[in-house]
């Protein structure tokens, strides 16, 4: 049996910290080490910002993008191209789209991936409202940007038989090669991803 090594109210914050994705019991540890002894420039705006993000970040009933109004502010912004419709699994997804910054279009998050074995169908995913909007009229392209995972796969060909005779192009990201990417280093399957999705130069 483990010591107890600091009072309840800390060793509730490193089990906290400890369930965030990335951190594991050591690195919680520090992190809560390091925000105690910052307390007043960081414990303090921390729990100050979490606060406000419990009392104001909503899920858009529009897109499940997470903001603090909902329709959201890329489902509000007149600017994006409503007829192209991307696809992601999560928030995480979106954000890292619309860092690139490649594309001014309009975003539907899923929430996750198809997974029968972990019990996550159709049901508990974002797709009936995708197949909703689609249905409304005004999309003509739908971007499917989830991830070369089998459960991404999975989910991809589902929504597409979902979104069959609706009228929209339904597309995927490209596979292969990366930007700045060397051959020897890519595993195979990435390769063979590029090979077959290979475009005229």
């Amino acid at each position: 049996m483990s010591k107890r090594i600091a009072g309840p109210e800390i060793e509730r914050l490193i089990q906290l910290l400890a369930r965030v994705p990335g951190l594991g019991p050591r690195s919680a540890r520090r992190a809560a080490l390091h925000l105690i002894k910052k307390k007043d420039a960081l414990l303090r705006p921390l729990s100050a910002a979490m606060a406000e993000a419990v009392e104001h970040v909503k899920i858009c009933s529009t897109c499940g993008n997470i903001d603090t109004s909902d329709p959201c502010t890329i489902c509000t912004d007149p600017r994006r191209d409503g007829a192209t419709l991307i696809v992601v699994e999560d928030v995480g997804d979106l954000w890292a789209l619309e860092r690139a910054g490649a594309m001014e279009a309009r975003f539907h998050v899923l929430g996750g991936t198809l997974s029968p074995l972990d019990g996550i169908g159709p049901d508990q995913l974002n797709i009936r409202r995708l197949v909703e909007r689609v249905a409304e009229g005004g999309v003509r392209e739908v971007v499917l940007a989830v991830n070369a995972t089998v459960e991404g796969q999975t989910t991809a060909h589902y929504i597409t038989d979902q979104l069959s005779g609706l009228g929209a192009k339904v597309t995927r990201l490209a596979h292969g090669v990366p930007v700045g990417g060397e051959l020897d280093y890519l595993d195979e399957g990435t390769l063979s991803a590029a090979l077959r999705s290979r475009t005229e130069f």
